[in-house]
């Protein structure tokens, strides 16, 4: 019978960090699994080691022991380089904090990951920003948007290389209800609109039933999906 590869995989992924002199076990042999097209949130208390994990799928932290697979490939063999590359490729980001360039337009801020790649996709910036119902807003600078729209912004960003997997985390961590659910309204569109593949960090349990599914982190292990 066929298999299909695991768009992503996490084999006993082990992180600790050095605190007051002691080694903290933040991730204990985490095993996890995302087939592609997945829309998944992770929850947990604060300190459970959630946005650790993220940052270790998403190149953005190094890991003890243990594995990450992208499509089969073993991502600890991939050179600095490689890495950095894959990640604006392969990924998109999304933060609590937006981390737009305050100097930068909307428009240039969603376009600096293609640049980056070399690659001018200013048309497609306005799209992506027309798409999360910001084309009124293109030339404006970050300090001139709410709260709300710069993390549009952000997210508009996170789309302009079209990752084939999506990481966010506390993304309405600084939002009201409304505007939360407003980024969950996009997010959800980004997942059936676009084929993108998500994974989000969230504390919020009601926010987390909207999810086709959820993992749990409770110090540092990993339970069962639900």
């Amino acid at each position: 019978m066929a298999t299909t590869t695991p768009l992503l995989e996490a084999r006993s992924l082990h992180k600790t960090y050095e605190q007051a002199g002691e080694r903290v076990e933040v991730l204990r042999n985490i095993d996890m699994t995302l087939a592609k097209g997945d829309f998944v949130a992770l929850l947990g208390a604060s300190g459970s080691g959630k946005s650790t994990l993220l940052h270790c799928l998403g190149l953005l932290d190094h890991w003890d022991s243990g594995e990450i697979l992208f499509e089969g490939q073993a991502l600890s063999k991939l050179s600095e380089s490689a890495q950095a590359r894959f990640r604006l490729e392969k990924l998109g980001f999304v933060f609590q904090f937006h981390h737009l360039i305050p100097e930068l337009s909307a428009e240039e801020n969603v376009a600096l990951p293609a640049s980056i790649l070399g690659v001018n996709r200013s048309s497609r910036a306005r799209e992506l920003l027309d798409w999360v119902g910001l084309s009124h807003k293109l030339k404006s600078f970050p300090w001139q948007l709410s709260g709300g729209e710069q993390q549009r912004v952000a997210l508009a960003r996170s789309l302009i290389n079209s990752p084939v997997l999506l990481l966010t985390d506390e993304v309405t961590g600084n939002l009201d209800r409304s505007r939360s659910e407003e980024i969950l309204g996009l997010l959800r569109r980004i997942h059936a609109e676009l084929g993108t593949t998500i994974l989000s960090v969230t504390h919020d349990e009601e926010l987390a039933r909207s999810y086709d599914s959820r993992f749990r982190l409770s110090e540092g292990r990993l339970l069962a999906k639900t």
